[in-house]
């Protein structure tokens, strides 16, 4: 399971050190690709196969499957540390997540979000937790 909040930057090559705490759970090959909210996702291979295989499930006839599944899949890359424990993102991803220098990744249960450091101030306003919390019930969720 990833958890926690690691800051770190991502140089000018595109290069990003992930934290050795989620190295160690990420194994030799695993998957960038985008995610919701405008941050990027880490998927060990055996999640991104669990991932892909409810992707293969949807209907080919419905526009808005085709479209999600085209959204995940399209800008996916695997990925292999290097001897430092970095990644290489890709400029297409970097672009999308507006990744420049500083970075946030977060864990989150079965893959790792990495997110631009103003994006992940933006998207972390926990004002509103009482209300989420209570809408969480309806999706069976009680804490």
């Amino acid at each position: 399971m990833f958890m926690g909040e690691y800051n770190h930057t991502i140089d000018a090559k595109g290069r990003l050190i992930i934290p050795s705490r989620f190295r160690e759970l990420l194994g030799e090959e695993f998957v960038l690709t985008r995610g919701l909210d405008g941050c990027l996702s880490i998927y060990p291979m055996d999640e991104w196969v669990a991932f892909e295989e409810k992707l293969r499930a949807l209907p080919l006839t419905n526009k808005d499957a085709r479209t999600f599944s085209r959204f995940f899949v399209a800008g996916a890359t695997a990925c292999q540390l290097d001897k430092q424990g970095r990644i290489l993102v890709p400029q297409t991803l970097r672009q999308f997540a507006d990744l420049d220098k500083d970075v946030v990744l977060t864990g989150n249960l079965n893959r790792i979000e990495v997110w631009s450091k103003e994006k992940w101030s933006e998207n972390c306003n926990y004002d509103d937790m009482d209300s989420i919390a209570e809408s969480m019930q309806n999706i069976g969720i009680v804490i």
